[in-house]
């Protein structure tokens, strides 16, 4: 028998359940109520996307660009997160960080974020604010400053960046090495944060191609969510954006074709600030698109590591004591995406001795019964995520996005949640023996490195 319940009450029985493990509706019976979203595109090419939502005064503001870090020129690592900065400074209309005035000062907040397949902006303002959001979004598409004060100032930024996300940060450069080494042809091994070398290496001219190739209208969507009313909408879209014109030249497209691994690799990496090493590794998993696979694959990685009730946890952290972190992610991406495990070690263990471990809970997983208790706690925790992340405008946004650009079918915002609940342990079970347990893999030992001794002191007794 199917419940329908309305969505905060079924938000809070979630909630219990996930937390103590109480008994409440198990989550292949909850029938949730489906995302009404609008969906129309201009003629100039620019998809728009809505979902209209009276529950608080508030209205948020997204614009995704179909590009990413798998669209950096060649030698040009970084470009899109370097772009990213540039939009937030003077337009032909707006000062510089005048998107901070229109959000910030009227209650509300904006960000952006460059990924691999795509760089989105997003605010949210109070429902009155609308208008103003909209033309400020199709004002920095348009009328972007691009010279070269902004250029040099923006690119000192993100240099800074990856000083401190990937040279301070004791594990940055592990992370920072998963794609570089996981594949072998496509575009994806360039790291989004890039290098400093090949943001030294860009020009003024490298940016303005970049913008006139990649930002246009037939290369983006709009995505509003929240307090608003749809034709008052509709015309706003209309105003501002209608106005932009579609460019002739066609957009480049990423044909790179990854092909499959024919043997284990393993590479070192060494850190001079991580202070106990760590192992992690990879393996080939196909595009978001593949719903079938994608979704059981995300729940293998949740079983390995969401909390600590988690098989990796409860492995090498707690009963073997090898590790003080693990974690385990199936990165699906628009191309092929990446399954991935880690652990940092704990003090006295070398990676081998986790790596082992790894392997062991992953093929047990992939191979043993499964309980049906661990099962639906899983499933639960990831459907109560996305619950949660619906509660706001910011995140129903967020969810239509990551549905449309990345898994290529705005349904599956709803489809999506149908699917994980009928995941079953044969499912797991599949999708780890084929891509997993029985595929090739990419391996990153982490090793702190060596310090010379220091000279001794002169004169000192012998």
């Amino acid at each position: 028998m199917t419940m329908r319940l309305h969505p905060a009450t079924l938000l809070a029985s979630l909630f219990l359940f996930a937390a103590t493990g109480a008994p409440c509706a198990s989550a292949a019976e909850l029938s949730i109520p489906p995302l009404a979203y609008h969906q129309r595109t201009l003629s100039n090419g620019l998809q728009v996307l809505s979902v209209e939502d009276h529950a608080s005064p508030n209205v948020a503001v997204q614009m995704w660009y179909h590009v990413g870090s798998r669209d950096d020129p060649h030698g040009r690592s970084g470009f899109a997160h370097l772009f990213e900065h540039l939009m937030f400074k003077s337009t032909r209309h707006m000062h510089a960080e005048q998107m901070d005035r229109l959000t910030e000062d009227v209650g509300g907040a904006n960000n952006a974020s460059t990924g691999d397949d795509v760089t989105n902006y997003f605010e949210i303002v109070p429902s009155n604010h609308l208008r103003t959001l909209l033309w400020a979004e199709a004002e920095r598409l348009s009328n972007l400053n691009v010279d070269e004060e902004n250029f040099k100032s923006e690119r000192a930024v993100v240099e800074e960046e990856y000083r401190q996300s990937v040279l301070a940060n004791p594990y940055g450069k592990l992370f920072n090495a998963i794609d570089p080494h996981s594949y072998t042809v496509h575009p994806y091994q360039r790291p989004t944060i890039g290098s400093i070398a090949d943001l030294e290496a860009a020009s003024l001219q490298n940016v303005i191609d970049f913008h006139n190739t990649f930002y246009r209208p037939d290369n983006a969507t709009l995505i509003v969510a929240g307090d608003f009313d749809p034709k008052q909408l509709d015309a706003w879209v209309d105003q501002y954006f209608g106005r932009i014109p579609k460019p002739a030249t066609p957009i480049p497209q990423v044909t790179a074709k990854e092909p499959a691994r024919k043997k284990n690799r393993r590479f070192t990496v060494t850190s001079e600030t991580a202070p106990l090493p760590a192992v992690a590794m990879t393996w080939l998993i196909p595009p978001a698109s593949d719903r079938a696979d994608r979704i059981p694959l995300q729940v293998a990685a949740a079983l390995l590591s969401q909390g600590d009730s988690s098989r990796l946890h409860q492995s090498l952290v707690y009963r073997h004591q090898v590790a003080r972190e693990i974690g385990a992610d199936a990165d699906a991406r628009v191309g092929p995406g990446l399954f991935t495990v880690y652990a940092i070690l704990a003090s006295g263990h070398p990676p081998a001795v986790a790596e082992k471990l790894l392997n062991e809970e992953i093929i047990w997983l992939a191979t043993q019964p499964i309980s049906a208790a661990e099962l639906d706690k899983v499933k639960t925790l990831l459907l109560t995520s996305a619950l949660k992340q619906r509660q706001t405008a910011q995140g129903i946004a967020f969810a239509l996005g990551e549905a449309s650009l990345i898994d290529g079918n705005v349904e599956d915002v709803n489809d999506d949640l149908t699917a994980l609940q009928k995941v079953s342990a044969q499912d797991v079970h599949r999708v780890l023996q084929k891509y997993v347990t029985g595929a090739k893999k990419v391996t990153i030992d982490y090793l702190p490195q060596a310090k010379a001794a220091p000279a001794a002191a002169k004169g000192a007794a012998k």
